[in-house]
């Protein structure tokens, strides 16, 4: 299933690049790549791997261990061609926070120390959930638009936190300029250019709030937990059905019967249904949602073929508005 727990506090990892130091024999540190060569860049999923290939462009070769669209990041099991990739990359791109765990197993493993960028990873329990570098409890002195200091160790999915993306392109921008001095410019203007549409995201997701405030939805999963935070939507899926989720178990008879009453009332504007993480319960859930006539959206956890990441998330929130817009 999808959401998991964590017992331990998990951060923003402040997006600080890690040299993850390695136990297991190796040949010594990998060569930087020269000038004219392409930046290997492993990314554990298609999101991220877009994110980079949008601050590298030609200058990077970003290859995601997880790129079909039907696969469940949470259960994927690596392969001796998956570690082979990690081994063979100058920069590794992770979501961390227990969402790819095979990529930090990976790196557990390898016999090599190399720079790794994680947007979520484990810090020391106690230890509040803040971006990295700023002072406890603001944004540098001010919110962004639609980001209001979320937990990031209530849900891992901070690819659907639109702040988080920033500052992802800002750290990839960082380190790829490490590993070619001569185009750090180049790289920092790209992830400007990328934060701009990112931005723009950020301004439809107000208007969707703007208009919508307050206005109840059901999630089969909450993957897009932050986005549905973030458009100032009310989620009203019942506690048991999430927390049977949260648990990657199935869900009891009344969390079943709770939902069905949810959708059968007609309690909300819009069901967000997450294919990925497709079951029976949830199919019947998504059957009843179209019989009463609520709008079903779907939100994924990684790229449709052909699509980037700034495509796609800009596809998911048309999709919410316009179903929103429908039960106005």
């Amino acid at each position: 299933m999808t959401v998991r727990s964590r017992s331990a506090a998990t951060a923003l990892a402040g997006l600080a690049a890690t040299a993850i130091a390695l136990t297991a024999c190796g040949t010594g540190q990998q060569a930087a790549p020269g000038a004219d060569d392409k930046i290997k860049v492993v990314a554990s999923t298609s999101v991220w791997a877009s994110v980079v290939q949008a601050v590298g462009g030609d200058s990077v070769e970003a290859e995601s261990i997880i790129s079909d669209p039907s696969a469940d990041p949470h259960s994927y099991e690596s392969t001796p061609q998956d570690a082979a990739k990690v081994t063979n990359a100058d920069l590794v791109v992770l979501n961390g926070g227990g969402y790819d765990e095979f990529m930090e197993k990976i790196l557990g493993s390898s016999g090599q120390g190399k720079p790794t960028i994680e947007a979520v990873k484990d810090e020391p329990a106690g230890e509040p959930a803040q971006p990295a570098g700023e002072p406890s409890g603001e944004h540098g002195g001010h919110e962004e638009p639609g980001h209001e200091g979320h937990d990031h160790s209530v849900n891992e999915h901070v690819w659907y936190d639109l702040h988080v993306v920033h500052e992802v392109a800002d750290q990839v921008a960082t380190e790829l300029g490490k590993l070619q001095p001569a185009k750090a410019e180049q790289f920092h203007q790209a992830a400007g250019r990328f934060e701009q549409e990112v931005g723009a995201l950020e301004g439809r997701v107000g208007e969707i709030a703007a208009a919508n405030r307050g206005k109840p939805v059901i999630v089969t999963e909450p993957v897009a937990h932050y986005l549905v935070e973030a458009a100032s939507l009310q989620d009203i899926t019942p506690p048991e059905f999430v927390k049977a989720v949260e648990a990657e178990s199935d869900p009891s008879a009344a969390a079943v019967a709770a939902i069905q009453n949810a959708v059968n009332s007609k309690q909300a504007a819009a069901v967000i249904y997450n294919p990925q993480t497709e079951s029976p319960v949830t199919r019947n859930v998504r059957s009843a949602a179209e019989q009463n006539q609520i709008p079903v959206v779907e939100m994924t956890e990684t790229l449709p073929q052909g699509k980037t990441y700034v495509q796609w998330m800009d596809d998911q929130i048309t999709a919410l508005q316009a179903a929103l817009t429908q039960n106005r």
